[in-house]
């Protein structure tokens, strides 16, 4: 298993979605929430690493087409149950960051909350994935864990070099045109996992070019034969 592969989903992230409820809650990013006006209007959307489904399926719901990923199957048939409740539909697939296809010049924005399982070289391979994907203009919305929530323990790994400082993202991220960066500390409220005073990091980073226009939208699901839509198949 490749090293940027999130820990397995088997014994361990399997084990923690099977329980009762959602781990992570139900409700949308609040950071995610505010930065809905950023992707233009019919948009197409990737979730990684997406969990329960919180929030491709909130986006669903606002009238964007969302792919995501997530390597548990028992996280990612609690996603599908979630949309089916909410009345949406979201391409759903089971696999890590690593074995995932990641289509070129696809997505209008790429979502990647509280992704933090992966040391600085693999997580560098993973932003390169995500500029590859993401369409001139598009964006990445990335939220996750500063080095401070090492203190706090309310959520996130225990492990520094998973954890989020300005200067590390800023580097990392050095191919991005950065339009915010934002550290700060907040109550958090996402369920049993993510509940309390935490440290925190927002970014708002494009890839350049120029953003599709809105009248583009009608072009969204054409198929365009790459192999993405492949992977994405009835779960449960």
């Amino acid at each position: 298993m490749s090293d940027l592969t999130p820990p397995p989903a088997g014994p361990d992230w399997d084990a923690r979605f099977a329980g009762q409820g959602y781990l992570f809650g139900t409700e949308p990013n609040t950071f995610l929430v505010s930065c809905r006006d950023l992707i233009p209007t019919g948009g197409r959307v990737l979730c990684i690493a997406d969990g329960e489904g919180r929030n491709s399926v909130w986006l669903a719901t606002q009238g964007f087409a969302v792919d995501a990923f997530d390597a548990s199957p028992v996280a990612v048939t609690k996603a599908r149950t979630l949309a089916d409740e909410r009345g949406v539909t979201v391409r759903l697939a089971v696999a890590g960051v690593d074995d995932w296809h990641w289509p070129e010049q696809t997505y209008d924005a790429v979502v990647g909350i509280f992704i933090q399982f992966a040391p600085p070289a693999p997580r560098q391979r993973l932003f390169g994935n995500v500029l590859r994907a993401l369409r001139p203009g598009g964006v990445l919305l990335l939220e996750g864990y500063a080095i401070g929530q090492l203190a706090h323990g309310t959520g996130g790994p225990r492990t520094s070099d998973q954890l989020y400082t300005e200067g590390q993202l800023r580097a990392e991220l050095a191919h991005f045109t950065l339009e915010s960066l934002r550290a700060y500390e907040a109550e958090i409220d996402e369920g049993p996992a993510h509940f309390g005073l935490s440290s925190v990091i927002d970014v708002v980073a494009r890839r350049p070019g120029r953003p599709r226009l809105a009248s583009d939208a009608n072009s969204l699901w054409v198929d365009d034969g790459d192999a993405a839509g492949e992977i994405f198949a009835e779960v449960g």
